[in-house]
C-alpha cells in the first residue's frame, strides 16, 4: 500500500481466501476520515497503478466508505480511471444510457435471479473492466456476486474432465428467440431492434454477422427472429495471469426462462450435441457454493476483471438502484 495513500484494505466477514489470493474481493476504505470527492478523484489517478494491481491479483475491488452518491460523481470516478468507454450494442440485458460512461444494470424485475456470466461474452470483443455503484441500497437481498472463473474451470475440469474437454473443443453454441421489441421482465430480453442498433432485417443480418452469429426470421406478424450465436469459444486461456478461464454464459442461457425460449435447448455443443443436464446442474451449484455475495451499501463501488470474475445477480423485493460501467 502506498504510504501517502488514503485507501487502507479492509476485511468484513464475507471475503473468501485463497492462499494465492489473501481476500477475495479485495476491500478498500478510507484511511482518512471524511474525504472529499476531489480527495478520492486524485488519489485514484495517483494510484492507479496501485488499483490496477490489486485487481489483477484478485479480480474484484469493492471501494467502500467513499463519498460517492449520485450518477453523475459515479461518472466522475470512472473517468478517474481513464479507461475507455465501450458500447453495450449487442448485449442482450435490457438497460438504459444514464450520464456519460454510466448505465443502468439489468432492469428486468430485481425479484428476478441474474445467473452467473461474464459480460458480453458472446461477442468477438468483450469488456476488460466493468464498474458498478450502488445508488439505492436495499434493506434486503440483490447483492452483485462474484466468483472467481479459474476456480470455477478448475473445480470442473477435475470433476468433469470430458465434460469440460468438449467445451473446449467445440465451444458452446447460444440459439434465443428475440421480439422486436425489449422485454424487460426477463434478465435477456433486449428485443432484435435495440440488440443491432437497426428497424433494418438486412442492417441486422450485416451486424449480426459480425459476432458469428446468425438471423433466421419468423413469422411476419410476431417480427421476431431466431438468433443462432456460435461456436463460441467457452473455455479462454488468460494469458496475463497464464490460466484457464469458464469464460461463457452457460449458467445464464441454462436457466433464464421466457415465453419464447426454452433453457434446455438454449445452449449446446458447440457441433450441436445436447448438455447433460446433471452435470449443467453441478455447475450451477459449484458457481454458487464458490461465490461471494457482499451485500450492497449505498455509495459502494465494485470493480472487477472481466476476465478473471463471473458475476450475477441476486433476487430483491425492496428498492434497488446500482448502475455500471463498461470499458474496453
Amino acid at each position: 500500500m502506498p504510504s501517502d495513500s488514503i485507501f487502507q484494505e479492509t476485511q468484513i466477514p464475507q471475503q473468501k481466501h485463497y492462499d494465492s489470493i489473501p481476500s477475495f474481493p479485495a476491500v478498500l476504505s478510507p484511511s482518512v476520515p471524511s474525504p472529499s470527492l476531489s480527495l478520492f478523484i486524485n488519489s485514484i489517478k495517483t494510484h492507479k497503478p496501485f488499483l490496477e494491481s490489486l485487481l489483477f491479483k484478485t479480480g474484484a475491488v469493492l471501494l467502500r466508505g467513499f463519498p460517492v452518491t449520485t450518477a453523475s460523481e459515479f461518472n466522475d470516478v470512472v473517468e478517474a480511471f481513464g479507461y475507455e468507454e465501450m458500447s453495450y450494442a449487442d448485449g442482450a440485458a435490457p438497460r438504459s444510457h444514464v450520464i456519460g460512461h454510466v448505465y443502468t444494470a439489468n432492469e428486468s424485475p430485481p425479484e428476478q435471479l441474474v445467473p452467473f456470466h461474464h459480460e458480453m461474452n458472446l461477442n468477438p470483443a468483450s469488456p476488460s473492466k466493468l464498474f458498478f455503484f450502488c445508488e439505492v441500497e436495499p434493506k434486503s437481498g440483490g447483492e452483485t456476486p462474484v466468483v472467481l472463473s479459474h476456480l470455477v474451470h478448475d473445480i470442473m475440469k477435475e470433476k468433469f474432465p470430458d465434460f469440460v474437454q468438449r467445451i473446449a473443443d467445440h465451444g458452446l453454441t447460444y440459439t434465443r428467440i428475440l421480439p422486436a421489441e425489449t422485454d424487460p421482465s426477463y434478465p435477456i430480453g433486449r428485443g432484435w431492434k435495440a440488440t443491432f442498433s437497426t428497424h433494418d432485417r438486412k442492417v441486422a443480418e450485416e451486424r449480426a454477422a459480425k459476432n458469428r452469429t446468425r438471423l433466421e426470421w419468423l413469422d411476419s406478424a410476431s417480427d421476431s427472429v431466431k438468433v443462432i450465436t456460435g461456436p463460441v469459444p467457452s473455455i479462454r486461456y488468460d494469458n496475463s495471469r497464464n490460466r484457464n478461464i469458464w469464460f461463457n454464459s452457460l449458467n445464464m442461457a441454462a436457466t433464464v426462462k421466457d415465453g419464447q425460449n426454452n433453457p434446455v435447448a438454449t445452449v449446446t455443443f458447440g457441433d450441436g450435441r445436447p448438455l447433460p443436464a446433471d452435470i449443467v446442474q453441478d455447475c450451477i451449484k459449484i458457481v454458487d457454493e464458490e461465490c461471494v455475495a457482499i451485500p450492497w451499501q449505498k455509495g459502494d463501488i465494485m470493480l472487477l476483471d472481466n476476465l478473471a470474475v463471473l458475476h450475477a445477480r441476486m433476487p430483491c423485493f425492496t428498492p434497488r438502484r446500482v448502475l455500471a460501467s463498461l470499458c474496453k
